[in-house]
């Protein structure tokens, strides 16, 4: 394949383009935020975790609450009627002792149920402490998240207007090819990575090793509008001034 050298020049402009993209499409997939996101993210689903927990723990804590007071009204209740009854006329002392003993079991049990409510009480004060701990903790994991997912956006809009301008370049540079020498620079860089490169002081940049005496000869017997390759990377080895032959 024959071509210019000013056309084969522009090779390089192409491959300089495509390096470019190539390190911006690594950067979108390495941008730090990502795996920031990721740790932030799963922070928001064990803080979630938290507060559900708490949140269930607080309303058994409540039903027991109201449990037990429905039980130490009742026995208020049952009281106060034993109460109305032992002080009534025309009580007899059988019903009368009957009643004293009632009255006693249910004072022992009101007393039971008062302590067994405050500490339930004193627990769910406890919980509600730790609940207003966790819904912190959960509203700041998701402030983090904003954050991270503001400053991965952004990065992101750099990256996407890079690629852009990019682009553009890449066309501009293209249509000044020839569509078989473009065609072997493309199926060289599918194969490669890199299309072409300078050979630069008997040295291809691509692969970043010298040029034996042998291929050096070669190069040299070649006409200036040869497309020649490198011999151990295989990409266009683009000649000017600066290789040295």
């Amino acid at each position: 394949m024959k071509a210019e050298p000013a056309v084969q020049r522009r090779l390089l402009d192409l491959a300089d383009v495509d390096t470019e993209l190539t390190r911006l499409a690594h950067r979108r997939t390495s941008l730090p935020e990502h795996a920031e996101l990721t740790a932030a993210e799963a922070a928001v689903r064990t803080a979630k975790d938290a507060v559900v927990e708490a949140e269930t723990n607080a309303g058994d804590l409540d039903r027991d609450i109201r449990r037990i007071e429905r039980d130490v009204e009742g026995v208020r209740t049952r009281t106060a009627r034993d109460n109305q009854l032992l002080a009534g006329s025309g009580i007899g002392a059988r019903q009368a002792t009957e009643l004293q003993h009632e009255l006693e079991t249910l004072a022992r049990r009101q007393s039971v149920l008062e302590d067994e409510q405050l500490e339930i009480m004193e627990q769910r004060e406890a919980l509600e402490a730790h609940l207003g701990h966790a819904r912190a903790t959960l509203d700041a994991a998701e402030k983090e998240v904003a954050v991270i997912l503001e400053r991965r956006d952004t990065a992101l809009l750099d990256i996407d207007a890079g690629e852009t301008g990019r682009r553009r370049a890449r066309d501009e540079v293209v249509a000044t090819l020839p569509d078989d020498l473009l065609a072997l620079y493309e199926r060289l860089r599918s194969r490669n990575g890199t299309g072409a490169a300078l050979l630069l002081a008997r040295r291809c940049q691509a692969c970043r090793l010298d040029v034996d005496r042998t291929a050096i000869s070669a190069l040299k017997a070649a006409a200036p509008d040869a497309v020649v390759h490198c011999e151990e990377c295989g990409v266009i080895l683009v000649r000017t001034a600066e290789s040295g032959l």
